[in-house]
């Protein structure tokens, strides 16, 4: 973490709280963004500044829907139970499905290497460009179905659109994300959501909660390989690895709202679809990107 200088932390905050509430994946654009500035992805250090950086936006998307989670989540027991359930529920699913392709990939990616780990691979353009293209096209289909029943008259106060069925599917597609760097967390279950029926801002409201419980998990999983690593063998190498990554929290905060309130403009206005033609523009530069030699 020490070639990292303060420059490259703002500049990468700013591109993760940018990138990670749009549904464009934060990864894949922070990958690049490591990738030019002469970075290694896959480092453990650098990993947990990737993490560190969730972290920030995640205090965004609390700060930012709190108001509606509340009137939504919060206007009575019966209503809170429902949906600490569902989010039980498909957070639960995430980590079984998380967890089964993650060892997937390490014993067959690796297989013979006594220190595999699936974050070896975020740092291969190759694979996230094909990621990245694969959301872009489940983002465009969503937006251009939902753009098609967007002369119905959709209730959004309809809590029983959002079926325990519903939120395992998209606890099941949250689970596929995680391995895999340019799949978009958000951009893959929001789309889910419209795909399934469930109200747009209903669905985003519901994205955004799993992903501030998926967060501590995610974070404490990187802290552990963190202090796992061979060359961080003392305390104060390890708050070396820490300090910076919790200025890259503050900055990636707040270019997280600020990324927050264009992803909502955009779904009312239902440009959805948008974000995904963006999604397979990114992929083919990524693609060009490994080509010329990144």
């Amino acid at each position: 973490m020490n070639s990292v200088s303060l420059i490259h932390v703002i500049i990468l905050a700013v591109v993760q709280g940018l990138a990670e509430l749009l549904p464009v994946s934060s990864s894949a654009h922070v990958v690049v963004a490591e990738k030019l500035l002469g970075l290694d992805p896959s480092a453990p250090a650098m990993t947990l500044l990737l993490v560190m950086l969730h972290t920030g936006t995640m205090f965004a998307v609390i700060v930012y829907f709190w108001r509606q989670w509340r009137d939504t989540y919060f206007r009575n027991s019966e209503t809170f139970k429902r949906y600490a359930w569902l989010l039980i529920i498909a957070t639960v699913i995430t980590g079984v499905i998380g967890e089964i392709l993650i060892k997937l990939i390490e014993k067959t990616a690796f297989r013979g290497q006594p220190k595999a780990e699936v974050e070896q691979l975020f740092s291969h353009l190759e694979l996230i460009a094909p990621a990245l293209a694969a959301a872009g096209v489940l983002i465009l289909i969503a937006g251009l179905y939902e753009r098609r029943r967007a002369n119905l008259n959709v209730n959004l106060q309809d809590v029983d659109r959002l079926t325990t069925q519903k939120a395992g599917l998209i606890g099941v597609i949250q689970g596929l994300c995680l391995p895999f760097r340019g799949f978009s967390r958000s951009g893959a279950t929001i789309s889910t959501g419209i795909l399934a029926g469930i109200p747009k801002l209903r669905a985003e409201e519901f994205s955004f909660a799993l992903a501030v419980i998926l967060t501590p998990f995610v974070v404490g999983r990187e802290a552990l390989r963190l202090i796992k690593a061979e060359h961080i063998q003392t305390a104060g190498a390890l708050r070396g690895a820490f300090t910076p990554s919790l200025l890259g929290a503050l900055f990636a905060f707040i270019a997280g709202l600020l990324a927050l309130k264009w992803l909502s403009v955009w779904l009312e206005k239902g440009q959805w679809y948008l974000f995904g033609i963006y999604c397979l523009l990114a992929a083919a530069g990524i693609a060009a990107l490994h080509h010329i030699g990144y």
